[in-house]
């Protein structure tokens, strides 16, 4: 900073510049304004006074001149009327005098020839006109005109050559002023003149200031800031003229310094990008040789390795049919070890087929009615609930967007997941509903089972994650992967609601088309009692009832599919073909609905804990 103070702001100068311009400006308009009025009082005493005096000065002489003639007339005639010019004479000299007397009050010169031509009129009116006069009148003619004599008339002349003096006196007093204002009219245009210079001077000055302090900087800092803009960030920006340029030529160094290391990072960073880049190509070509050989492993898997099963699980089970209580009870005992573990690797190799093809094998999204697709479940999982004695209750659920089969193999997971992990002596009821939340269908599976400790909310998701021991609940531990894998694939997201006091509630939200967001923003825009009566999925809402007595359908309200089944009025018989085979529901698990028919799976060894992490 202290670099900055070694010279004059641009302000500084420019205020200096300005302040001398306008003491130089000012001088000169107080000098014009002095020379401006002199000019003018010079004008006024040439208009009213010297002007004036010259009138006056020709007006005594005539005046002075009647009277002689009004004496010669009087000598000669005798007659007093002959005096009147020489009365009226006196009477307007008196006056003029006086006029004279008044404006010469500036002019001494003037004055001093008045009073020599009053004086040399008074010795004149003393000596000759008075005398001629009285001579005359007592006398007679002849008298009066022996006393104008040629001394008389000499003297008459020495008036006159007095009044011709004032006369001169008071034409070089008006030249005077003549001179007086041209003098400083001159003065008053040089002093403009001078004025113009000072100004063309300052907007010199000012220019070349401008020039040298404002543009010569600005623009040898707008070409460095060009050639850094045009790539050359390692440019040391350097500034020159008054403090204020050479502070915002640092300034915009130090920006200029800050881009370029922005710029080496963000270079450094898209070489870290690209090295990224290159990796994640490999790993893309890792995953698609990984998918081909998982592909191929699918087709081994659903061919190679399903035959050999095939062959073992049937074999032992000819040997289990025929050799039945010929040989011990051990033999028994690992035939049916045998048969078992065959027919669970089959459904394992099964699952996972399933399993891998979620996403891979697609069909395409199409509108999808949940209302319809819950009738499908019901019918898939019909035996298990006829087993268990369970109720099935759904509302009014949306259409989405997706892959019906993959729903409906969602929907039947958790339904008969629901259904399997039951508490003892008590009807299982499941209820399926569903609600819009911002732009997503939020779907509730609940059930009034064993439920989940919240500690296992969100193992249960995880392949071949097991709860239980296979022994109490059957299956391969692969189902709610299935379901996580079928929501994500559908761009949505699923949890355990761990809030809840009795049994377990899966959620999952699945994308709302936008003509159903849209009808919910008009629908709450209308008002609370019509976003009521559009919301399709509120507790109040009608149920549709599946119970275990068949597909028989019931249109109740929540309260009533609420009740146990015995309470709810629903037809018995079923309605399907004796021809049509019953659909075996898909456990979560992967497993089919394997309950032994002499009662519930786990029956007094689970009670009514909840599912817990072997």
């Amino acid at each position: 900073m202290n670099t900055y103070r070694s010279g004059w702001t641009l302000r500084r100068r420019v205020l200096a510049l300005l302040a001398v311009v306008g003491v130089l400006l000012v001088g000169l308009a107080v000098a014009e304004a002095v020379v401006a009025a002199k000019n003018r009082a010079y004008t006024d005493a040439l208009l009213t006074r010297t002007g004036p005096l010259r009138v006056q000065g020709q007006e005594m002489l005539n005046a002075l001149l009647d009277q002689e003639t009004g004496i010669r007339g009087y000598a000669v005639s005798g007659n007093r009327a002959d005096l009147a010019p020489y009365e009226q004479g006196l009477q307007q000299e008196r006056d003029v005098a006086a006029t004279i007397t008044t404006l010469s009050h500036d002019y001494p010169a003037v004055a001093g020839a008045l009073r020599t031509a009053q004086q040399q009129a008074d010795a004149w009116r003393r000596t000759v006109a008075e005398p001629v006069i009285a001579t005359t009148g007592t006398s007679g003619t002849a008298a009066g005109q022996a006393l104008i004599t040629a001394q008389a008339r000499q003297q008459f002349d020495q008036i006159r050559t007095s009044v011709g003096d004032l006369q001169t006196t008071i034409l070089a007093e008006r030249e005077k002023g003549a001179r007086d204002i041209e003098r400083t009219g001159n003065m008053l245009v040089m002093l403009l003149i001078v004025a113009a210079v000072v100004v063309v001077l300052a907007g010199t000055l000012m220019l070349l200031s401008l020039e040298r302090m404002v543009i010569r900087p600005l623009t040898g800092l707008a070409q460095q800031v060009r050639e850094v803009a045009a790539g050359d960030y390692q440019h040391h920006i350097a500034g020159t003229g008054p403090p204020e340029f050479r502070r915002l030529a640092d300034d915009v160094d130090v920006m200029r310094q800050k881009i370029a290391k922005d710029l080496a990072e963000v270079r450094a960073a898209r070489e870290n990008i690209e090295w990224v880049n290159s990796q994640l190509q490999k790993q893309a070509e890792e995953l698609t040789r990984s998918n081909r050989d998982l592909e191929q492993f699918a087709y081994v898997a659903s061919h190679d390795l399903q035959e050999p099963l095939r062959k073992v699980a049937s074999f032992c089970q000819l040997l289990q049919r025929r050799y039945a209580g010929q040989l011990d009870e051990r033999a028994d005992q690992y035939i049916a070890f045998a048969v078992d573990g065959a027919q669970r690797m089959q459904r394992l190799i099964n699952d996972l087929l399933a399993f891998s093809r979620i996403g891979r094998l697609t069909t395409g999204f199409v509108d999808v009615d949940l209302n319809r697709v819950m009738g499908d479940v019901a019918s898939q999982t019909e035996p298990g609930r006829q087993y268990a004695d369970a109720e099935l209750t759904w509302g009014e659920l949306p259409v989405i967007r997706g892959e019906e089969p993959l729903l409906t193999n969602l929907l039947v997971n958790l339904v008969s997941n629901s259904v399997k992990f039951r508490r003892p002596d008590v009807t299982p009821k499941v209820r399926v509903s569903a609600r819009l939340v911002d732009a997503e269908w939020e779907i509730t599976c609940q059930d009034n089972g064993i439920g989940i400790e919240p500690e296992f909310a969100d193992k249960i998701f995880v392949i071949f994650q097991r709860l239980h021991a296979k022994d109490a609940y059957p299956g391969t531990g692969i189902g709610l992967a299935i379901v996580k894998k079928i929501v994500e694939y559908h761009g949505g997201r699923v949890w355990v609601d761990t809030d809840q006091t009795e049994g377990t509630a899966i959620r999952f939200t699945l994308p709302a088309r936008p003509e159903d967001v849209e009808a919910a923003k008009a629908a709450a825009e209308a008002g609370p009692a019509a976003a009521d009566e559009d919301a399709t999925a509120t507790p109040d809402g009608d149920a549709t009832t599946m119970t275990s007595d068949g597909d028989a359908t019931t249109m109740t309200s929540d309260d009533d599919a609420s009740l146990p089944a015995e309470e709810t009025p629903v037809p018995a018989g079923d309605p399907e073909p004796a021809d049509r085979p019953t659909p075996v529901g898909r456990q979560p698990d992967g497993t089919q609905d394997e309950d032994p028919p002499g009662g519930p799976p786990g029956q007094g060894t689970t009670g009514g804990t909840k599912e817990r992490v072997g």
